[in-house]
């Protein structure tokens, strides 16, 4: 079945209905086994990391004596004690798994123990002593900025002279948001077991969502074929694209010990330790001007979207690529210039995060919106409407210069603002603020346009591996990593769809190396749109064969042969799946075949920053209403409406969990997960005790969640879905805009809320008492006056 024969709607048992998670059960009754749950094999070694006290310093000496001398400890290893290449840089090298002569940040890995139990190992990394002499660091993202201490050349995104253009716009408005990072807090902390094999062979079990870059980076690492490294991970206990490019630091210290001692390793980070030593999603500094018309349409934009990247450059270039070409949201810029900034700074070198830098462009533009509206005293809803894209129009084309096509986003709106009761609430909120002295409440609408695909063409690409078994059971392998948001299960029912057997026909097995190789990072929310499409083009292959056979077999036409609840049907005969299986393995026709699929249509020139670098677009639009309290700054979400865009869903019972985790992280991101560093650059925010994410009493009090009903994907996806890990993420844009709006209810017309992000109690309790004094000011002016 070729992509474009795909139906787009189908009444169907398999695909388009609720189904549980592969592993439901097994997560709620604890027989989910994870990397830390396997068996230890014989003679299995712990390890543990020695990291650096220093935010910057030049190592002088290392003495690993001490730990030696202690009974059950097997290794020490230092860089000098890699026998390849010691880089681990996922897009540009320069990255060492452990420095030789300089350390970059309070937390950066060492060197490593290996030992006989955990305990032990970490007591003799601490008596491992090294010394070295600091050097000077740059701790804050905005003296890097300031400083232009770039870990990579500016890169930027223009179309149009806005240049030329924002002198001569009527209005011209500048402004600049705080937005902080977030740490990945995955229940499962980064882990990896190492088992050394025969002929310098490596099996790595690793917590991962790209086994391919283990593999590889491994093999680098130990100096070996990439053939010698077979990388396993049935699931992980979350990911959220900390466990992207970072599991290699953990899977190469594990596979360096094993190497060196000969026997299995096991390294799992303890909370602390991962949160120290792992990166996190990026912080920026957003910095804008624009250029518009009285009533609120835009002219011209120039910002700058300086990234925190941390001490390396991991998989930042990526990540402010997609921030650049989310900047726009959803608003049609005429004359726009962006500039991406990688800023370096002596901390740790921060990552993917769900969302990839589109969160961090996205709220950029909605802070601009909501700063041209209140600035000009304008409603915000009409602002951001007469800024929308128009298809098909001049208004089409966004900064990367790609069109903007199937833009349902303007009929979204009109549907979620009825079935908010938008226009009701927005005089109920403007009434109580009038009469309420310390509580006030916000009520704001945010859309969201995510691009899907990831940045770097060549990742857009994913295989699949099916066996068909004589009794008509199936085994099903794919790239694809599972951790928990339900990709497993979306693939099989792909898979059973095609040769129409109920799900518990076939078995996913574990993502490893040695099946599918060369395959993606499970990110950019391509899980489902990669690997399905393999996996469909592996069973059309199977059940092409099956149909040629039974033709043959029963003296039909092919198209008389027919796959329908567990049966086949040839003309007058009829058969079960496994009664026509065990026919054809009797018959000698192969059983299994591999699937590929690479996106089509796609295309990114990272010199000009143009092309078409996304297959569609996931469209999601939500109304947040919220209540602050003016005296503490502390505040409640009221109501959260969603009408997100997910296709013709392959499980709507999973894409509605997807979307409403993403839009509970994300409420986290702005408004409790705050990261702090001291004076010295010391992460104080390690631990459950000192870094707060949201629980369910951070839900708001009425949730609401749609999926956009009979809205095929238009683009020629599996079934015609679109994906859903990303987007919602960024629908949470509506709490703190509503949050925003609660603020500006205390302040006299065309102020803005000097509100920064995470909106924390103490953020807001600052923006309360300026508002206020704005008022105060303009009250004194007028009687002045």
């Amino acid at each position: 079945m070729s992509p474009d024969s795909i139906p787009a709607s189908a009444t169907s048992r398999r695909v388009h209905v609720e189904v549980a998670h592969d592993s439901a059960v097994k997560h709620v009754t604890g027989e989910a086994r994870y990397v830390d749950d396997l068996p230890e094999p014989k003679g299995c070694l712990h390890a543990h990391l020695v990291v650096s006290p220093w935010a910057h310093a030049r190592l002088t000496a290392i003495d690993a004596q001490p730990a030696l001398a202690l009974p059950g400890v097997y290794a020490v290893v230092t860089a000098a004690d890699i026998p390849g290449v010691n880089d681990i840089g996922p897009i540009v090298p320069g990255e060492p798994l452990l420095p030789k002569d300089v350390v970059e940040y309070i937390g950066h890995p060492i060197a490593a123990v290996a030992a006989e139990t955990p305990a032990l190992a970490r007591r003799a990394a601490l008596l491992v002593r090294i010394e070295g002499e600091p050097l000077p660091a740059v701790l804050d993202l905005r003296a890097a900025y300031e400083s232009e201490h770039w870990l990579r050349k500016p890169v930027e995104m223009r179309r149009g002279t806005a240049e030329t253009v924002l002198p001569t716009a009527p209005i011209v408005l500048t402004g600049e948001l705080e937005v902080g990072g977030q740490d990945h807090f995955y229940l499962e902390t980064q882990v990896a077991l190492a088992v050394p094999q025969e002929d310098r062979d490596m099996v790595v079990h690793s917590a991962t969502q790209h086994p391919t870059d283990v593999q590889h980076l491994v093999a680098r690492l130990l100096d070996v074929p990439q053939h010698a490294v077979t990388v396993e991970v049935r699931r992980m206990g979350g990911g959220f694209g900390g466990k992207e490019s970072q599991a290699t630091l953990i899977a190469g210290i594990a596979a360096i010990l094993a190497r060196r001692t000969g026997r299995p390793v096991k390294l799992r980070l303890d909370r602390d330790t991962d949160m120290i030593v792992t990166g996190k999603r990026h912080d920026f500094l957003l910095r804008w001007r624009v250029g518009v018309e009285p009533d609120g349409r835009i002219l011209a934009v120039d910002m700058d979207l300086a990234a925190r990247c941390g001490w390396s450059v991991d998989l930042s270039p990526a990540v402010i690529s997609r921030a650049l070409s989310h900047a726009d949201n959803a608003y049609f810029y005429p004359h726009v210039r962006l500039r991406g900034l990688a800023c370096k700074t002596n901390s740790q070198s921060n990552t993917a995060f769900r969302g990839f830098g589109g969160p961090q462009g996205m709220i950029g533009a909605e802070a601009m919106m909501d700063q041209i509206a209140r600035s000009l005293g304008r409603n915000p809803l009409d602002v951001r409407r007469l800024n929308f894209y128009a298809p098909g129009t001049a208004r089409d084309l966004t900064p990367y210069h790609q069109r903007v096509e199937h833009f349902r986003l303007l009929g979204m709106v009109e549907r979620i603002l009825a079935s908010a009761d938008y226009a009701a609430r927005r005089k109920a909120v403007d009434a109580f603020n009038a009469a309420s002295p310390v509580i006030r409440k916000g009520l704001a609408l945010s859309p969201v346009k995510f691009g899907i695909s990831f940045n770097k063409v060549e990742l857009n690409q994913a295989g699949a591996l099916i066996h068909v078994y004589a009794d008509g059971s199936i085994r099903l392998n794919h790239g694809g990593t599972e951790m928990g948001q339900g990709l497993f299960v979306k693939v099989a029912q792909v898979v059973a769809e095609v040769f129409s057997v109920p799900l518990d026909t076939i078995k996913v097995t574990a993502t490893t190396t040695d099946k599918v190789p060369n395959t993606s990072a499970t990110a950019a929310s391509s899980g489902s749109d990669l690997n399905g499409m393999a996996a469909l083009a592996a069973a059309e292959t199977i059940k092409g064969r099956l149909v040629g056979f039974a033709a043959e077999h029963f003296g039909v036409a092919a198209d008389d042969v027919t796959f329908a609840d567990g049966m086949v049907r040839a003309g007058n005969h009829a058969v079960t799946f496994a009664e026509l299986v065990r026919m054809a393995y009797t018959a000698r026709i192969s059983l299994s075949s591999t699937g590929y699929y690479r996106t089509p249509k796609i295309h990114f020139d990272l010199a000009t920053m143009r092309g078409h670098p996304f297959f569609y677009f996931a469209l999601g639009v939500a109304v947040s209403e919220v209540a602050i309290d003016t005296l503490t700054g502390e505040w409640k979400a009221l109501r959260t409406d969603i009408l997100h865009d997910v296709g013709a869903s392959l499980n709507p019972a999973i894409d509605r969990g997807q979307v409403e985790g993403g839009f509970i992280q994300g409420l986290g991101w702005l408004t409790l997960e705050e990261l702090v560093w001291d004076k010295d650059g010391r992460l104080l925010t390690h631990a459950p005790s000192t870094y707060k994410i949201p629980t369910g009493r951070d839900l708001p009090l009425d949730f609401r969640v749609d999926l956009l009903a009979d809205a095929p994907n238009e683009a020629p996806t599996v079934f015609r879905s679109k994906a859903v890990g990303e987007p919602p993420l960024m629908l949470a844009i509506s709490v703190w805009l509503a949050l925003r709006d609660a603020v500006a209810s205390l302040a006299p017309a065309g102020y803005v809320p000097d509100l920064h992000a995470p909106a924390t109690p103490e953020r807001i309790l600052w923006a309360v008492m300026a508002a206020r004094a704005a008022a105060e000011t303009k009250d004194t002016a007028n009687e002045h006056a």
